[in-house]
């Protein structure tokens, strides 16, 4: 048989030009483009019709405001639809992220879609098929429970010939109706007095239903935000400083006079950027545009060294109390063993393979952006506030980017483009280059993480005391990048980088858990802003308290997993351990285990995890090279519950990306600055996991169908690093407390030599 596999590349070069027409505004859009009545196209939660719409074709139509970051949660919300209307699952098609068009149900964040968006989406379907089945009721001459529903047609029961369609009986028409909605965002109840169906008769929701976003990107037809073109489009770039507190002194526009298609440069306080017709003249103009910067105003941090002494130092801001059992101080004060440790965690990037991307489109009284944001109304306020214009005003559209997890949380690009659009009263579109996206997107913060311990005379953990101190997210609820640029100050210090905590999933008599934000001074600003991550704080939590409790089972000589089992007190994160224990074929010993003589030492790990009630268990086996002091982690076993679940491929492809990212993080990913800022800047300087070293990855999955679903986009991440530290110290005797875990780190680690029991030592 002839092999017919064909590239995109061989595919554009064999028919010379590919030209992709689309169009960006549906009836409602364009008379929100025309500014009819812009101001009452806001759609209202308690309207049926803002939820969704049937077609004369028998399709779904379903607005939500929640969109899909690449994790296939559209397919997932889709399956809940369908199964709650009974109709084919091929019938929904799903209107995301339009602020003119859908209801705000806060961002997509913090693997909440399913836990939060679904149920909304769930009611509002079933408050649709209620609706539904008092028109069959009527046109049929037949009480409502004598109706029964499959793939949109309504049948009376026991007479097969009378029957009717949803199309029939409302296609293309609006349903007029009021439905219960009540609070906002996330935490909105939609029609909560309609009984929806009851979980064991789901046929939809729980099957492997294919990704709907998957063809049109195989093929090349998905149009992301950095495909997006509107007529008359121009192209922008963005000059900044290599650190924040600088200012332009100087812009001589004389020095890009010689570049073909320049339109202008944009100064507005401290922002300089450049518009031209085409983007290859845009790139070209912002980096030969000579600007003159002042000097930074403050001293800023040269050293990590710096940054962990501040962490350790600084009166934190605010200490949130996630565990107070008994009397910790009491306990480790009263004799027996004790233990201490501290644990580093770096800034992190997010990483976006493609830079951040928008196109504005800002006229006198109206402005349209599109973008990948993750909450397409947070960008709204954030756009209308730079632009002085009502959040009514501006609408965004949700078009995909290139994977973000946090990054386009605080979304700076729409900014960007907005007031580059504005100067020259045209759409623009902005990219950012390679090194604006390592420098100037917000990194996950770092985490300087303590623990103690006291362990009694029959070897019981008689306390436990964990701090993390960390640095809060800088732009979540505070003016954006060029928002601050142009004058708009932050209205303040930040929010906490999560709000979980270390060990707080054991039960231990007397117990403290403690998270310090800690304000970002130095006593200035830093050189470096902050946002969510995924999983945010919570890696970095369990990494420090995962590999503290596997540290005080090996130096009492106790198996890993049953040592934990002595202190887990959930039965769901029991079975999850355990079905994890069982996959991976766990061979109940101490760690660390018998190395052999060679270069070359093999150990395994176990760590476990409980974010958003998603409980999972992560088991890694590593290869350690002594010589070279290379990580190899050849295998992850990663069980986990989520509740419910809607499509178990879903969730199985979200956990190996997790488990792919947390082998990532925990080797290879590490911010570099000094005092003249960022050092990585590319994808050499900060490396990422290549497909070579990918592990294998062994899922299984605990299916609760009596508890709801929960989110599975961060959960599986968090117990990973730990596993694989722990793996490290059971193959090589040496523990790693800093992430990530380099060959320099290893060698380091190897020379100083194993760990002795004088990390207990008596009180």
């Amino acid at each position: 048989m002839r092999d017919t596999t064909i590239s995109r590349r061989e595919l554009l070069k064999g028919t010379g030009a590919l030209v992709i027409s689309f169009s960006l505004l549906s009836p409602l859009s364009r008379a929100f483009a025309q500014g009819a009545g812009a101001t009452n196209l806001e759609p209202e939660a308690t309207s049926l019709d803002s939820w969704l719409a049937v077609a004369a074709d028998g399709t779904v139509t379903v607005s939500t405001s929640k969109v899909d970051l690449g994790t296939g949660v559209v397919t997932a919300l889709s399956q809940i639809v369908a199964e709650e209307l009974d109709v084919p699952f091929h019938s929904i098609h799903m209107e995301t992220g339009d602020t003119a068009q859908t209801i705000d149900q806060a961002a997509t964040v913090g693997s909440a879609t399913i836990a939060r968006g679904g149920p909304q989406l769930r009611q509002a379907a079933a408050a649709a098929r209620q609706e539904l089945l008092k028109l069959a009721s009527a046109k049929l001459q037949a009480p409502v429970e004598k109706l029964t529903v499959s793939d949109g047609v309504v049948t009376v029961a026991g007479d097969a010939t009378k029957k009717t369609s949803y199309a029939e009986l409302i296609g293309g028409k609006r349903f007029n109706v009021k439905i219960t909605a009540t609070g906002t965002g996330g935490g909105m109840k939609v029609a909560p007095e309609v009984i929806a169906k009851d979980p064991k008769n789901y046929k939809i929701v729980g099957t492997s239903a294919p990704r709907v976003d998957l063809p049109p990107k195989f093929t090349g037809e998905f149009i992301y935000t950095a495909d997006v073109r509107v007529p008359g489009m121009l192209h922008g770039r963005v000059v900044r400083p290599a650190t924040v507190n600088t200012k332009p002194t100087s812009v001589d526009e004389s020095s890009i006079k010689n570049i073909a298609g320049v339109v202008k440069v944009v100064q507005e306080g401290n922002f300089v950027g450049v518009v031209a017709q085409t983007e290859w003249a845009a790139i070209q103009a912002a980096k030969a545009l000579k600007v003159t910067w002042s000097a930074p105003e403050h001293k800023y941090p040269s050293t990590k060294e710096e940054v962990f002494d501040y962490l350790k130092n600084t009166k934190s801001a605010r200490d949130q109390a996630v565990v107070s059992r008994g009397d910790s101080d009491a306990a480790i004060s009263q004799g027996g063993k004790t233990f201490e440790a501290t644990y580093h965690w770096p800034f992190q990037l997010h990483g976006m393979l493609g830079p951040s991307c928008s196109v504005a489109d800002v006229q006198a009284n109206a402005a349209t952006i599109w973008a990948g944001s993750q909450g397409t109304f947070n960008t709204r306020r954030q756009v209308a506030s730079l632009l002085g214009m009502p959040e009514k005003s501006v609408r965004v559209i949700y078009r995909e980017g290139a994977g973000c997890y946090g990054r386009l949380s605080p979304d700076d690009v729409p900014l960007d483009a907005a007031l580059m659009s504005r100067a020259v009263g045209k759409p623009v579109r902005v990219q950012w280059m390679r090194d604006d996206e390592h420098g100037w997107e917000p990194k996950g913060p770092a985490q300087l993480l303590s623990v103690r311990a006291a362990v009694d005379g029959g070897g019981k953990v008689a306390a436990w005391e964990f701090v993390d101190r960390s640095f809060p997210w800088t732009e979540n609820g505070n003016p954006l990048l060029a928002a601050r640029q142009v004058g708009h100050d932050a209205t303040s210090t930040g929010n906490g980088n999560g709000n979980g905590g270390g060990g707080q999933i054991y039960r231990f008599d007397n117990q403290k858990v403690v998270a310090s934000m800690i304000p970002w001074v130095w006593p200035d600003p830093m050189p470096l802003r902050t946002s969510n991550l995924r999983a945010p704080g919570d890696v970095a939590r369990c990494f420090a308290s995962e590999s503290a409790l596997d540290e005080i089972a090996a130096l009492l000589r106790v198996d890993p997993v049953a040592f934990r089992l002595r202190y887990l007190a959930d039965q769901r994160i029991i079975d999850v351990l355990n079905a994890a224990a069982k996959q991976a074929r766990w061979n109940a010993r101490p760690s660390p285990g018998t190395a052999s003589g060679g270069s070359k030492v093999t150990g395994r790990g176990v760590a476990v995890a409980n974010r958003d009630e998603t409980m999972t268990a992560a088991i890694a086996g590593v290869e350690v090279d002594r010589a070279s002091g290379k990580i190899t982690v050849q295998r992850v076993t990663l069980a986990q519950d989520c509740g419910l679940i809607v499509n178990p491929d879903g969730v199985k492809n979200q956990i190996e990306g997790n488990v792919i990212q947390g082998v990532s993080r925990a080797l290879l990913e590490e911010v570099k600055f000094d005092a003249s800022g960022i050092k990585t800047l590319d994808w050499v300087s900060y490396p990422i996991l290549h497909f070579p070293d990918v592990p294998e990855i062994d899922v299984v999955l605990v299916d609760r169908k009596d508890l709801p679903p929960n989110g599975s986009g961060e959960p599986s991440l968090v117990p990973v690093p730990a596993a694989i530290a722990n793996a490290v110290f059971d193959a090589t005797g040496v523990r790693l407390r800093e992430v990530p875990m380099t060959p320099e780190r290893v060698l380091a680690a190897l020379k100083a030599g194993p760990q002795s029991s004088e990390l207990l030592p008596r009180v």
